[in-house]
């Protein structure tokens, strides 16, 4: 079961995959973890973050040139993320393709409905074999809280200067508008919407994630039982079928 999470920058997305995790161990339920983009471990996620810190000439002002940046890195791992889902494990994702769509929407300031939102899922589902998760879980933060978090973070650790996305209060706004959408629509699968408590309310960050811990466990057993019965839904079909023609 792919699971991913989502949320602008500095929405607590970390936190809570974190708290997640360990109380699906705690569970005894499998757990594979990775966090998008993948800095330090791809070429593509590494050329993107030096366009946001401005080492890459106008590379930056391309909205679909950026965005493809960011599909590649998550097709590099493609078959690995559907192998361990195959194999029993809850894949824990920090941003995944919805993060693509949010924000390549917002920076042209189009809404879910505009082009690039439905350009980003043929991007990567189509053209590069991207995964779609089985649920996708908004972490819902007002936007100025998610700013401070980040000048906190920065300040706390001079290495992690905020990038240009990072730094466009507007873009961030927008991005939320559009991450909102995606999840009212149930863009590309199920979505559940959480509010994220500061990181220091650690009773809360814990209560939040054995919630989401209960729905992934409910899904997981959903479909491993659908697995383990594939021809139940056929034959109520067939059932219906001859109820119809015996009428």
């Amino acid at each position: 079961m792919i699971v991913a999470v989502e949320g602008v920058d500095g929405a607590g997305k970390n936190t809570l995959v974190t708290a997640v995790e360990e109380e699906l161990l705690a569970r005894e339920v499998p757990v594979a973890r990775v966090a998008f983009p993948r800095y330090g471990n791809s070429v593509h996620a590494d050329l993107a973050d030096a366009a946001l810190h401005g080492r890459m000439g106008d590379l930056t002002g391309s909205v679909h040139g950026m965005a493809t940046l960011f599909a590649l890195d998550r097709a590099e791992v493609a078959d690995e993320l559907a192998e361990l889902s195959a194999d029993g494990y809850v894949v824990l994702l920090d941003r995944f393709t919805a993060s693509n769509a949010a924000y390549s929407a917002a920076r042209l300031a189009e809404d879910v409905d505009g082009p690039t939102v439905e350009w980003v899922r043929m991007l990567e589902t189509g053209s590069l074999g991207v995964p779609v998760p089985d649920l996708q879980v908004l972490v819902d933060v007002e936007v100025d809280e998610a700013a401070r978090r980040v000048t906190s973070r920065a300040a706390d650790d001079p290495a992690r200067v905020p990038d240009a996305y990072e730094a466009d209060a507007a873009l961030q706004q927008r991005t939320a508008e559009v991450y909102r959408a995606l999840a009212a629509a149930a863009w590309g699968s199920p979505w559940e919407v959480v509010t994220n408590p500061p990181s220091a309310d650690r009773d809360a960050v814990e209560a939040r994630a054995r919630d989401l811990a209960d729905v992934i466990v409910a899904r997981r057993r959903a479909a491993e039982d659908a697995d383990a019965h594939p021809d139940a839904d056929a034959g109520t079909d067939d059932a219906n079928a001859g109820t119809d023609a015996d009428d």
